[in-house]
């Protein structure tokens, strides 16, 4: 069969690796794909929101399954249109991709499904969530801890975490007036400061079976020790020992059942991956958010381990046959994911940066470097993004596969290059 995965970060990387690997596949595209995606696949020249392309070069080049990996084609209706015009695609529907495209919509509907996640208000007006924020902490120096959120898709980076009053109305500023994350900011969240340990529950469902994966665990902000700005994702590892089989059985049953059943009920029926971002607070687990694609550096490590072939479970999600396969098979070892950015990551950066110990670091036992934010130009792979390469290695240890992953990021150079230093240490901790 012929697969054309749409997208061109890291996930889309880890997808192409394996659904190459698959002996059913005969011949995988990537739209439009990056450096490290040209050594797996064919890399095609469309941009992954070039919906009425995307469909052409499908039916022209008889494409069997089409996967698509970032939220924005999902939310704009990639899947209803590839399917509008006879094609098999794995992914939600419009509809039901609003679960990530819309926090507002998603904080309703658990509300509505009495889901475990913070107390929350919206609000449409930067002005009437500042003057909610001045009402309820009067005290200009008082303690405040929520998060101030934007309603819409922006990249990971929309989620501000505040500790004071300055900061809350800041954010509110950034996120209403400035506009800082665009048009995702036309709405707004403001909720409670939920504390623990942050974990991330991916499972993969076609409607009606509810296939759970390993847990894993990201780092969304960019500095050690859980510092600074949040990005789309600084590293990951899988599994995390944070999840066991009770706390696994709890989050199916108070999580993820009852959305797949509101989901339902609302008309929006789900098929494909439903991601919940989670914190592990003392009352139990409570939904962050809801992604509706594979995580990006999730994605990375969980591949890496995962031993059943991967097309088997898109095709059977695709044709609603998820309960017809074998259960998915996983490797004992864990795996652990490192982000490489360029300079100035979350903010501005620069690009066109050369890349070079690429194959140093891919002959390291264990490792896999996926490429993320890369191009190709005369035979030099060049940086094009903010978070540029996922650094991904496998151990019979989790500190054994941390040790690997950070091998390899030392045989790996360009100028403004930097990583986080401490992925998977809280599993080391716990």
């Amino acid at each position: 069969m012929k697969v054309l995965i749409v997208g061109s970060g890291g996930r889309e990387h880890a997808l192409a690796w394996k659904i190459a690997a698959s002996p059913r596949v005969s011949e995988v595209f990537v739209a439009p794909g990056n450096a490290g995606t040209a050594l797996e696949a064919t890399n095609v020249a469309i941009a992954a929101t070039d919906q009425p392309a995307l469909i052409r070069f499908a039916q022209q080049h008889q494409i069997d399954l089409v996967v698509v990996g970032p939220e924005a084609p999902l939310v704009a209706g990639l899947v209803d249109n590839l399917q509008a015009a006879g094609i098999a695609a794995f992914g939600p529907s419009a509809a039901a991709a609003e679960l990530e495209g819309s926090k507002v919509f998603c904080k309703n509907l658990l509300h509505t499904a009495n889901v475990p996640t913070a107390a929350y208000q919206t609000f449409r007006r930067g002005e009437d969530a500042a003057r909610y924020i001045k009402d309820l902490y009067p005290e200009s120096d008082a303690s405040v801890p929520v998060v101030v959120k934007a309603d819409g898709l922006a990249s990971g980076k929309g989620v501000i975490v505040c500790s004071t009053r300055r900061e809350a109305l800041d954010a509110i500023d950034r996120i209403a007036s400035k506009r800082e994350f665009g048009e995702a900011g036309k709405e707004l969240i403001i909720e409670e400061r939920l504390i623990g340990q942050e974990a991330s529950v991916l499972a993969i469902t076609d409607g009606a079976t509810i296939l759970t994966l390993p847990a894993a665990q990201d780092h969304k902000p960019a500095y050690d020790g859980d510092q600074g700005p949040n990005t789309g994702g600084m590293g990951a590892y899988c599994p995390t020992p944070l999840v066991d089989e009770a706390m696994m059985s709890r989050i199916e049953s108070d999580i993820l059942v009852p959305v797949v059943h509101a989901m339902k009920r609302a008309r929006r029926p789900f098929r494909g991956v439903l991601y919940a971002g989670l914190m592990l607070t003392a009352a139990g687990p409570k939904v962050l958010e809801f992604n509706t694609r594979f995580g990006d550096p999730e994605c990375q490590p969980l591949l890496m381990r995962l031993e059943s072939d991967l097309v088997d479970i898109l095709e059977a999600t695709t044709h609603g046959r998820l309960d017809q396969i074998d259960p998915p098979r996983w490797s004992e070892r864990p795996s652990i994911c490192v982000v490489m950015a360029s300079e100035g990551y979350p903010g501005d950066y620069e690009t066109g940066r050369v890349i070079t110990g690429l194959d140093r670091a891919a002959a390291i036992e264990d490792v896999k470097v996926f490429h993320a934010g890369t191009r190709l130009v005369d035979q030099q792979v060049l940086t094009d993004g903010g978070r540029v390469l996922g650094i991904t290695a496998t151990g019979n240890s989790i500190s054994g596969a941390k040790l690997k992953a950070y091998q390899a990021v030392k045989e790996i150079r360009w100028p403004g290059a930097w990583c986080r230093k401490d992925i998977s240490d809280k599993a080391l901790r716990s």
